[in-house]
């Protein structure tokens, strides 16, 4: 005796619990062998639809036994129940359950996604179907352009998709005219000729007079049953004109879940532009915010490193100590600049002071150094020169303008070297002028300075004999911090105790690096919370996606796609959202912060804040969009099925 297709028994069915339990079936006890068209009668409210619903495998049973071709049913896991929907079960519904955003060829070919079959074989055997059954020049409407009976045809054709043995239709003409329903009964008895199992629910006698075999239920248990027939074992099952395509453990591509995440995003162009924004802005922001924290940072490294990072600046003071003694001589400069692997060693003293030449006056910083000044600072002259050694022996009245001394002191068009200017009623004979350095960080104009002859500045300038500073120039190659030490020693001896302290640019080179680095991650994290705030955004549509599509997602499960199919798919769509406004938010961060440095601000872009930004968004993407895919994957097919 050979083993029936479907065997039911002791099928019970129950909802709710308690007082409010309520027996959809009670003890079914049914067999259909392959090949029988059966239809299952009943008055609304009866069953019937339940039960079509545990045959499909779309709902469990409460208790009893349901076995498939002699398996168990009730011992398959969500994985084996959606394969088992996949490759032995097409459903035709009352409703069509057609996707919306997809023409009648994409809807066909949704069953053949989910088991592997490719795009080429997928697209020729939907239009062969569809062609079929009547709908050749249909292929690409979508179902708002459809008739009802066109709609139905369409989703007989996507229920013949994978070759499935058992057609399971309910009420497949309760939505049809007359004519139509006629139609589509004709296309059952053809499929059922064909050798295909086929199930009808209907609660229309003169429907089930189509089939062969007729089962009454009401109230849950069957009370008639016109019982099997007669089948010709060479025609039952006998499925050839329909193979079934190869299974492919690999679930839905992830070329198919980003071409139906675009079509949803499409969809809803106002809803997705809308998501977009945040993601949109929030990658802007942060390529903007760190383009702008890194040319500065760069900017004020690139002015102190100007300035010398081979230099060494010894203070008077002890360290830590806030101002101090002056104890620092033009000796200690001298012991100093022969010192091993130092270059130079150029002497500082400096006071405020008022320069006259003719009627024009100017009240500026007068520095009083060595020859070697300007070769430590890096900082030749325009016109003219510099201080030589002779000017320091001979304490010559001579000095070098900065530019805006200069400017101020001479009319443009006047020639400022070899003219005479008044300090302290003292005359210095100008003897060159400064290239422009602009100004500083802090905003302090560097040229608005005139540099003396240490000797002059002290004797009859400035008098002052200490000095403020001693800056001395590393030997390249040469240690940085081994010089330094060797100053420390010499100054101590010289001192007999540590009344100065030693300054290292490199050091201030790094600790301004790390400052800026610090405000420039925090423009970053003001900027990344806009892109948090973006990707809240995201899951929240994606919530109102799931909500909205609830049905869809009922009709893939019931053609086979399993949990993490669905899942892939809304995660897939929320990167596809994500990938989306990162590609536009990158785009426009580059065209904001191009903007930004056109007028002026220092700006630096690098490709690190770029990928980060673009990275960061595609995360965002990940875990907001986690929750709603798992919602989605978690719905009860028979459930998500009747949802409005």
């Amino acid at each position: 005796m050979s083993t029936p297709l479907i065997e039911l028994v002791g099928l019970r069915k129950a909802y709710g619990e308690g007082a409010t339990r309520f027996e959809a079936l009670r003890g079914i006890d049914l067999t259909i062998e392959r090949g029988e068209f059966v239809a299952i009668v009943g008055s609304s409210g009866s069953g019937k639809s339940t039960l079509m619903n545990l045959l499909g495998c779309l709902d469990q049973p409460s208790g009893g036994h349901y076995r498939f071709q002699g398996r168990e049913v009730g011992d398959l896991d969500p994985e084996s129940l959606a394969r088992l929907r996949r490759d032995s079960f097409g459903f035709v519904f009352q409703q069509y359950n057609l996707v919306g955003n997809a023409d009648a060829l994409g809807n066909v070919e949704v069953p053949a996604l989910y088991a592997g079959l490719g795009r080429s074989q997928r697209r020729e055997r939907a239009r062969g179907l569809l062609e079929r059954l009547g709908l050749g020049e249909r292929v690409t409407h979508r179902p708002s352009a459809l008739s009802g009976g066109q709609q139905q045809r369409v989703s007989i054709a996507r229920a013949l998709m994978n070759g499935a043995d058992v057609i399971l239709a309910d009420e497949p003409t309760g939505a049809l005219d007359s004519a139509s329903g006629q139609e589509v009964l004709r296309l059952l008895r053809e499929l059922h000729a064909e050798g295909r199992t086929v199930i009808l629910i209907t609660h229309d006698p003169a429907v089930a007079a189509a089939a062969d075999r007729r089962i009454e239920i009401v109230d849950g248990s069957i009370v008639s049953d016109t019982g099997t027939i007669d089948i010709d074992p060479a025609g039952a099952g006998a499925v050839a004109p329909l193979q079934r395509p190869p299974e492919r453990s690999g679930g839905l591509p992830l070329s198919e879940a980003a071409g139906i995440a675009w079509r949803s995003l499409a969809a809803n162009r106002f809803r997705t532009l809308l998501t977009l924004l945040g993601i949109v802005i929030g990658v802007g922001a942060v390529i903007v915010m760190l383009a702008i924290g890194d040319g500065a940072r760069d900017e004020v490294v690139a002015r102190i490193q100007g300035m010398g990072s081979d230099l060494l600046v010894v203070r008077p003071g002890a360290p830590g100590q806030r101002g101090g003694d002056a104890t620092l001589t033009a000796a200690d400069a001298e012991a100093v600049a022969g010192l091993p692997n130092v270059r130079a060693a150029a002497p500082e003293i400096s006071g405020s002071m008022t320069l006259r030449a003719g009627l024009q006056d100017i009240r500026t910083s007068l520095l009083a150094t060595s020859a070697d000044y300007a070769a430590l600072q890096n900082w030749p002259v325009a016109a003219g020169m510099f201080l030589q050694d002779s000017d320091l022996d001979s304490y010559a009245p001579v000095v070098v303008l900065g530019q805006t001394v200069a400017e101020a002191l001479f009319p443009a068009g006047s020639d400022p070297i070899g003219q005479w200017v008044l300090a302290q009623n003292v005359p210095l004979q100008v003897i060159g002028v400064l290239t422009p350095k602009g100004a500083t960080s802090w905003g302090s104009d560097q040229d608005d300075v005139a540099i003396a002859p240490l000797t002059t500045g002290q004797l009859r300038l400035l008098g002052q004999q200490h000095l403020r500073s001693i800056t001395a120039q590393v030997e390249r190659g040469a240690d940085v911090h081994a010089v330094e030490a060797a100053i420390d020693r010499l100054l101590l001896e010289r001192h007999g105790l540590r009344d100065f302290s030693i300054r290292n640019r490199a050091a201030l080179i790094a600790s301004v690096e790390e400052t800026q680095q610090t405000l420039t991650l925090l423009l970053g994290s003001i900027a990344a919370v806009s892109l948090l705030v973006g990707g809240i955004g995201v899951m929240n549509i994606m919530l109102v996606s799931v909500t909205e599509r609830t049905r869809e997602i009922g009709v893939r499960m019931a053609v086979g796609a399993r949990p993490r199919d669905v899942m892939a798919q809304f995660l897939v769509e929320a990167l596809v959202v994500c990938g989306l406004g990162a590609g536009i938010g990158v785009l426009l961060g580059l065209a904001v912060t191009w903007g930004i440095g056109a007028v002026g601000t220092p700006v630096l872009i690098t490709l690190p804040p770029i990928v980060g930004a673009a990275a960061c968004a595609m995360l965002i993407g990940l875990v907001f969009g986690l929750m709603p895919a798992r919602r989605a994957a978690q719905l009860d097919p028979v459930r998500a099925l009747g949802a409005d």
